[in-house]
């Protein structure tokens, strides 16, 4: 037998009172002598208050500083002991803190309180008479009344079904009968037993990590200056802000300096169903609710959940207040209509809050700001996707999901961001899983497979929302996969259709593949598309084929559609309207997953819907998008690969530009290519089109490509093959910067440079004349966009790799983006 340390707690009765005795236990496993005591858990409640909820957050909802504590999973061992030790000596090379100032017993407090937060495995076993008890009621009758004449819906969620004032319910079996039925009829008495999680378990997201609720839920009275008070339910809170949920389930962002008062109220926001309930009726409920063991994604899957952002908002585009996607619009602009920021004050920005994002790799992801509500993504695993107040940067909610199964060769350990359609988030997984999120919690409605992630697969970018339909496109280019982009109901996550982007045998284009190499021809479709409403059609940008310089697999000479393309489906039904590729037969690795940015404008003297494109090859296409009609193709950068276009748009090859075993001639631009997924933008206050990008060359050497499952499949040596060929006398030195391009010739109209290039940092263009940039060396700056003028820029002291965005609350403009682990907002101070 183990020797492991046995104790034997001696609690004084006199604690807590004359009915509690003398406790004495011997075991190997130590349990809180204070497991499930009411007051004890009211003290830790206290205590977590005051020492634990500024950095785990209110109810261990977890915050940017430290875990969630309402889930039952603890990184530092789960057990009673455990915890009391963490607590007690602190956790080295953490934030957590020894605490030798609290005692025994009041440590032992806090371990119960944080017991009643989490989920079932903690919770002391119902008595057999309240179970007896529950069992007498009709479960189905339950159901009736709960979503009934007891209204409970109202406030509580049940399986994605409900409100989202009260703490989730669909595990409430964890719950002790006899506090469930004690809440129902009297919620302002105190819960026996155990029954302290009755007020607010089962709130954690679904799925994986803190969502809402956990713990008691506390009552908050806000007195505005004007008299009026405004009720609710406590979500967050700091010195200087709080979250409240309203009775309605509105979330409200007060700013308590602005206030006459905050206090909390004694008196929960349920009210008591004594007297408005038979015994029978309150039976029906306890047993309803006794069958809710844990959240069931087949009875999520389809829930209706109203509010949010609906496709007719982000159709409009009439919201500046709001960044409701990765490009801001449909349209792939990046271009806000926000002109409080402008040429003139831009050199009085100041950082307003910074807030940490959980990941293991560098934050790549663009946020998206809906109503006030912040919604962002970190990358690596675990994945995190977390809601903030975007005035302040508080937590609001935080979806947490460990990575199930990992490719041992996964190289893309980014997460770009999700997407919203009424009230629900989407996001996509290194493992391909599209998932769609409660945007009000957190918790998961449904989730979706959407290829085997050990040959490849991943999902790395946000999907395209649209009327009715989640457009996402699938990733792992570098591998020996056949790309596709897919659609799925919003609601139940059924898929509509799937558009292959290498073609098939009997399909258009399958001619240009050598043999049967289109089934492992790449073409990834990784970054978010662009969409026309009028047109219905979506813009697909289409990368690499694969393998990615071994052209020899796959027809040395042939086309390999629709690879370095942009195709263009009808949005209801997923077929090819029409395509135009960039590079053919390419064996640079120059994906065309670049933003197809949408634009409508006098062209040559004619009114024209275009399509705006930089491509990694060096050139700024202009196309007519209705059609696909080559209109225009000029270099942005120093290239030597394309001698001109024929009438049809096609590019005329310079000899011995493309990869081969002997190796190319000197070819600009490089693998990384004259700009890359990086955000462009198209500002209609200048009618200019802006890019980073980056200015050099190199030779492109092949090899054969071995195929093995889920490994790349690239086709190039480990070297280059030797040394490069030298430059030439008309070749450029090696430069990096922004570029502002007229669409009507291609010129180049100013030219900012920059110290180190990038594949990642992006731009935005304002209505107030400014181009935010976002730099690789750690400087977020701001550009007169008519001149190219620095304005202002801030030093993050960290690396970029990711793009901003701009939105308002309160009549404020912000931009934001992220740097590092971090996401920063910025504005102009605040008037006096």
């Amino acid at each position: 037998m183990s020797q492991r340390l046995k104790f034997v707690f001696v609690i004084a009765a006199a604690t807590f009172g004359s009915g509690f005795l003398w406790a004495a236990q011997q075991s190997d496993v130590i349990v809180n002598p204070l497991a499930g005591n009411t007051t004890a858990i009211q003290a830790g409640a206290r205590l977590f208050d005051r020492s634990c909820a500024q950095c785990h957050g209110t109810a261990g909802i977890g915050d940017v500083r430290a875990p969630a504590l309402n889930t039952g999973r603890f990184s530092h061992g789960g057990e009673d002991a455990d915890v009391f030790h963490s607590i007690k000596a602190g956790v080295p090379r953490t934030e957590m803190d020894p605490n030798p100032d609290l005692s025994d017993q009041q440590i032992w407090q806090l371990v119960a309180y944080i017991r009643s937060l989490g989920p079932a495995a903690s919770a002391t076993p119902a008595p057999a008479a309240a179970a007896s008890a529950a069992n007498t009621g009709d479960p189905q009758a339950g159901e009736t009344l709960f979503f009934g004449k007891a209204e409970c819906a109202t406030c509580h969620d049940v399986n994605g079904r409900g409100g989202a004032v009260g703490p989730d319910l669909s595990a409430a079996a964890q719950l002790l009968p006899v506090a469930v039925r004690q809440k129902i009829l009297d919620p302002n008495a105190p819960a026996p037993g155990a029954g302290a999680r009755a007020a607010g378990a089962g709130g954690r997201a679904g799925g994986g990590g803190a969502g809402r609720g956990g713990g008691a839920s506390v009552t908050v009275v806000v007195k505005h200056r004007d008299g009026h008070e405004v009720r609710g339910i406590r979500r967050n809170e700091d010195t200087f802000s709080l979250q409240l949920i309203d009775a309605t389930g509105k979330l409200l962002f007060i700013d308590k300096m602005a206030v006459a008062e905050v206090r909390v109220d004694p008196t929960s926001l349920m009210p008591g169903y004594q007297g408005k309930l038979t015994p029978a009726e309150v039976n029906n409920l306890v047993a309803y609710l006794g069958t809710l063991r844990e959240r069931d994604l087949t009875k999520t899957t389809g829930a209706r959940i109203p509010g949010g952002m609906p496709y007719e908002r982000l159709a409009a585009g009439a919201e500046p207040q709001n960044w409701p996607m990765y490009w801001g619009n449909y349209q792939g602009t990046r271009y806000s209509t926000l002109k409080q920021i402008d040429t003139g004050n831009a050199r009085q920005l100041q950082a307003v809050w910074a807030t940490p994002i959980p990941g293991d790799s560098i934050l790549e992801a663009t946020p998206i700001v809906v109503d006030g509500v912040m919604y962002v993504t970190g990358s690596g695993n675990p994945l995190t996707v977390t809601a903030l107040d975007a005035k302040t940067g508080r937590q609001i909610w935080r979806y947490t999901r460990n990575q199930p199964v990992r490719s041992p060769y996964e190289i893309n350990r980014y997460n770009r961001g999700v997407t919203i359609l009424d009230n629900r988030v989407f996001v996509g997984t290194l493992d391909a899983m599209l998932i769609a999120l409660d945007a009000r919690s957190g918790a998961v409605l449904w989730q979706v497979q959407m290829a085997d992630t050990m040959e490849g697969h991943e999902l790395t970018s946000p999907p395209l929302a649209i009327k009715d339909k989640i457009i996402m496109g699938i990733s792992g280019g570098e591998y020996a996969i056949r790309g596709f982009v897919d659609a799925y109901d919003p609601v139940n996550g059924k898929r509509l259709w799937r558009f292959y982007t290498i073609p098939g045998p009997g399909e258009f284009g399958n001619d240009t593949w050598k043999g049967d190499s289109w089934q492992k021809g790449g073409g990834a479709a990784w970054l978010t598309p662009t969409y026309d409403a009028e047109l219905n059609q979506i813009y697909i940008p289409v990368g690499n084929p694969a393998p990615q310089s071994d052209r020899s697999v796959r027809g040395d000479g042939l086309d390999n559609l629709f690879s370095c393309s942009v195709v263009a489906l009808d949005a209801n039904t997923g077929q090819r309207k029409w395509h135009y590729q960039f590079t053919p037969n390419d064996g640079h690795d120059w994906d065309s997953t670049e933003d197809m940015v949408l634009v409508d404008r006098t062209w040559h003297g004619q009114a024209r819907k275009l399509l705006l494109h930089a491509d990694r090859n060096g050139f700024f296409y202009v196309l007519d998008r209705t059609n696909g009609k080559f209109l225009q193709g000029t270099p942005f950068v120093h290239q030597t690969w394309n001698a001109g276009f024929d009438p049809n748009g096609r590019p005329i090859l310079v000899p011995n530009s493309n990869s081969s075993p002997e190796g190319s001639i000197l070819v600009y631009p490089t693998l990384g290519g004259g700009t890359n997924y990086q955000s462009p933008s198209y500002s209609a206050a200048t009618g200019l089109f802006y890019l980073e990008y980056s200015e050099s060359g190199q030779q492109y050497v092949s090899a054969a490509a071995e195929f093995e499952r889920g490994r790349q499949y690239i086709g190039r040596p480990a070297g280059r093959g030797g040394p490069a060929p030298a430059r030439g006398p008309n070749d450029p030195p090696n430069s990096s910067g922004i570029k502002a391009l007229d669409p009507e010739t291609g010129r180049t109209i100013w030219d900012f440079k920059t110290f180190q290039g990038s594949l990642t940092n992006g731009l935005m263009s304002t209505a107030g004349n400014v181009v935010f940039a976002s730099i690789r060396d750690g400087n977020f700056a701001a550009l007169d966009a008519k001149s190219g003028k620095a304005l202002w820029h801030f030093q993050t002291g960290a690396a970029l790799a990711a793009s901003p965005i701009s939105y308002a609350v309160d009549g404020r403009q912000f931009v934001a983006l992220e740097a590092g682990n971090f996401v920063y907002a910025f504005a102009l101070p605040e008037a006096r």
